[in-house]
């Protein structure tokens, strides 16, 4: 499966980086894990196809994490596009992003459209199955008006985590348990933020992330200007591996 970190930023542009955006491409799908506002002008900068996208997943309802959905979908009902989309993401989400949508486009969600946009909610330690790839949410703790989830994602063989946003929670210990990948959120370096991890905090649990291969994202300035320095891999927009 490969991994393309379309958007790695945090919610301000920090370093000019674009909002959380990670795309998943396997055999048989491809995958957007998170839809912040800015992932459709990314998307096309890092030459990610949008009517390719057969599911977005949404780890919370903060606009840097889910406020691309609703250009995503016009973007398909401009380009023609026919297949579905399947917009995943904690209870409340298919409310949260027609909202968005009126807000920003009135009467845009409610326009004919030649493809279907399907919504399915998540719930703690559920796995559920889409039609390429599972996943598992675990619930953490970030305040955004609907649960929080760090995702399991399973596909071709291979398991992908997320922690979304979240201060320390031991679900990250689940979710991350023998994945090939676990993305992690790393705001700050040592700063302790209700709500958020920082990478010192992060790196104490290291020994009970059982996972093969770590890399942080959504860093603030504190950390981008320490990056050369950091003893851990970091996502950067555009950046692509092979789990």
């Amino acid at each position: 499966m490969k991994v393309r970190f379309v958007g790695s930023g945090d919610a301000f542009g920090s370093g000019g980086r674009f909002q959380t955006c990670i795309h998943l491409e396997s055999s048989a799908t491809q995958t957007l894990v998170d839809c912040g506002a800015s992932s459709l002008i990314a998307m096309r900068r890092f030459g990610v196809d949008p009517p390719a996208i057969d599911t977005v997943i949404l780890s919370h309802l903060h606009g840097d994490h889910f406020g691309g959905v609703p250009f995503l979908i016009l973007d398909g009902q401009f380009t023609r596009r026919t297949r579905p989309l399947v917009v995943v993401g904690p209870p409340g989400v298919e409310a949260r992003v027609r909202e968005a949508m009126e807000v920003l486009f009135p009467g845009s969600s409610t326009v004919p459209r030649r493809f279907d946009v399907r919504f399915a909610e998540l719930a703690d330690r559920l796995t559920l199955e889409l039609a390429s790839i599972s996943v598992t949410p675990f619930g953490v703790v970030h305040a955004s008006g609907a649960p929080p989830f760090a995702l399991r994602i399973a596909c071709d063989g291979k398991i992908v985590a997320y922690s979304g946003d979240t201060e320390w929670t031991d679900s990250l210990i689940d979710a991350a348990r023998g994945a090939d990948l676990f993305i992690a959120e790393a705001l700050f370096f040592d700063k302790a933020v209700k709500y958020h991890l920082d990478l010192a905090t992060l790196l104490g649990h290291r020994s009970e992330l059982e996972c093969r291969r770590l890399i942080v994202t959504h860093m603030s300035e504190d950390m981008l200007r320490r990056r050369d320095a950091l003893e851990v891999e970091t996502a950067e927009d555009g950046k692509v591996v092979v789990v």
